[in-house]
């Protein structure tokens, strides 16, 4: 391992607070989603040492065109440079979408594509995926969401499971898009415990491969 290397794995070794780049896939300004991150948030603040969100905006990244980039000597444009840089320092990701016609919001299809943009600020971090959706909790977008996260080298947590039927039987959200319910407090509770699990797992696991001179197995 040369110096520079040495000297990254001694930051992680170091760390004691996780960055989680925490993006919703709706724009709504109520959205139950963008609520999930903002209970997720204080949640961390309050109980959960060792975790911080940062909750990135999406909404000013313009739709992915290649044709944008290496304008005037900029490789990207203004906002998809930030939002690259954001994702880039972040230590796991956490991902609240809805479902949209029964797969992955276009918003955050918009993100995960620029952020894969070479080179891939996504790759070998720990994520999460929940979603406020319709009946389905939305499964299917979960899912594809993971597909996803295969090409990008994402590792995702397995359980618990998040996935929240918004207003069924009765809303777990208020007005404002505010998470009201104490159960689904609970499971966003556990997917962020797990979530820190994972990701430490993976930064030591990591260093050993490093400092092993042999790569890192993600079982």
């Amino acid at each position: 391992m040369d110096g520079s290397s040495a000297e990254v794995a001694k930051v992680k070794r170091a760390k004691t607070v996780l960055t989680v780049a925490a993006i919703s896939g709706s724009l709504r300004r109520a959205s139950a989603n963008a609520g999930l991150i903002r209970a997720a948030a204080k949640m961390c603040e309050e109980s959960i040492p060792g975790l911080q969100i940062d909750h990135v905006d999406i909404s000013d990244l313009p739709l992915l065109n290649t044709d944008l980039e290496n304008v005037d000597g900029n490789a990207f444009p203004a906002a998809v440079e930030e939002f690259r840089d954001r994702v880039r320092g972040a230590d796991c990701f956490l991902f609240a979408s809805p479902e949209y016609n029964y797969s992955i919001s276009g918003p955050l299809k918009n993100a995960l594509d620029w952020g894969s943009r070479p080179p891939n600020v996504w790759a070998d971090r720990a994520g999460a995926i929940v979603s406020a959706s319709g009946k389905s909790g939305g499964k299917r977008s979960a899912y594809h969401i993971r597909q996803v996260g295969v090409f990008l080298d994402i590792h995702f947590i397995n359980k618990p499971e998040g996935f929240v039927s918004a207003h069924h039987p009765q809303s777990k959200f208020n007005g404002d898009g505010n998470l009201i319910d104490p159960e689904t407090g609970e499971l966003l509770r556990k997917i962020l415990l797990s979530l820190r699990a994972f990701a430490l797992r993976l930064i030591h696991g990591n260093d050993s491969a490093a400092n092993s001179g042999q790569g890192a197995k993600v079982q």
